[in-house]
């Protein structure tokens, strides 16, 4: 062992020391400025709706305000790329949804980032409940009907997504697949202004999450053929599931995660973490997602994570064996 070996494992307990304190210091002083959200997805999508409501009790928790930021595009990818190039300090963290973390990379080699790499978890948020909407002057009251309308009259119905490799695409390249039908897929940029033409009966149908079309269903504007969940859900006790439906097996369903660039700190992210768990156990709060359509988890980073690989594997599974794919 030459010299600078030696000093280097003799003064590197001594080092590791000096680090772990300055990480405890850093983190006992955090924060000290606004913390910046973002969103890799447009606002009023299902995570921007939840991200909000619990950055807000975060931001009370931590004394400091939660500034929501929207970046859009490429059904995620842009912004994912913003935040695993943010400092690692705490000061930009993000909320996301499955897609970006176990759909995309699956299907694209040019990502652009890596979501164990250049991420660290910090707590999962919500299962988010998905359902197939439809704008009410489709000719189809059930997907029985919705599924021999398509096999009548082949790739003349549209279905509409927040982009290529958007959960809302994946979803409905499954159905089709599932069904044995052909829909022409019409993607949009964010889920937003997809809800907004099915609203507005421009595009007739897509699978989306509950909180993004509930608004829209008490004056009739949106229909629910079916929940995508394995069971019925306790806000629509009387809509079927998709396997009810008469589409054995299909089940769709997403989640949202509080992440962090790679290299933040561990006393940060578990400051984040306790933060969020108390929002999430907020009575009002929880009250509030449930009725929107959303399982309030709150895990832990370890637990998240682990989570996280289980999912990007079976994703990946699930997306080479119904061979979906973007060039």
């Amino acid at each position: 062992m030459n010299f600078q070996a030696k000093m280097l494992r003799r003064f590197l307990p001594i080092l590791l020391l000096i680090s772990a304190a300055g990480a405890h210091a850093q983190a006992q002083n955090y924060p000290n400025k606004p913390v910046k959200l973002l969103i890799p997805l447009a606002a009023g999508s299902a995570v921007d709706v939840v991200a909000r409501i619990v950055a807000n009790k975060m931001g009370e928790t931590l004394g400091q305000s939660f500034v929501v930021e929207n970046e859009p595009g490429a059904a995620g990818l842009l912004g994912m790329r913003t935040g695993a190039r943010a400092a690692p300090d705490g000061y930009t963290i993000l909320a996301t949804n499955d897609s970006v973390i176990t759909m995309l990379p699956n299907m694209r080699k040019d990502a652009g980032y890596d979501p164990f790499k250049d991420f660290v978890p910090i707590t999962q948020i919500v299962g988010i409940q998905w359902v197939l909407a439809v704008n009410p002057s489709l000719p189809a009251k059930s997907v029985k009907e919705l599924i021999a309308l398509a096999k009548e009259k082949p790739g003349t119905i549209d279905y509409a997504s927040g982009g290529y490799g958007s959960p809302q695409h994946i979803a409905g390249e499954m159905f089709q697949r599932a069904a044995g039908i052909r829909l022409t897929h019409v993607p949009y940029k964010g889920v937003t202004p997809a809800v907004t033409d099915v609203v507005g009966g421009h595009a007739p149908m897509m699978f989306t999450a509950l909180s993004t079309v509930a608004p829209f269903m008490a004056d009739g504007r949106i229909r629910i053929l079916a929940a995508t969940s394995p069971e019925r859900m306790p806000q629509l006790p009387d809509t079927p599931t998709m396997q009810e439906a008469g589409v054995p097996g299909f089940k769709f369903n997403t989640w949202c995660a509080m992440l962090a660039p790679a290299g933040t700190p561990r006393p940060i992210v578990d400051r984040l973490n306790a933060a969020a768990a108390a929002a999430l156990k907020d009575p009002a709060i929880r009250k509030r997602l449930i009725e929107l359509g959303y399982d309030v988890i709150g895990d832990t980073p370890e637990q998240l994570g682990a989570f996280m690989h289980e999912e990007y594997r079976r994703t990946g599974d699930l997306i080479r064996a119904a061979n979906i794919h973007i060039e």
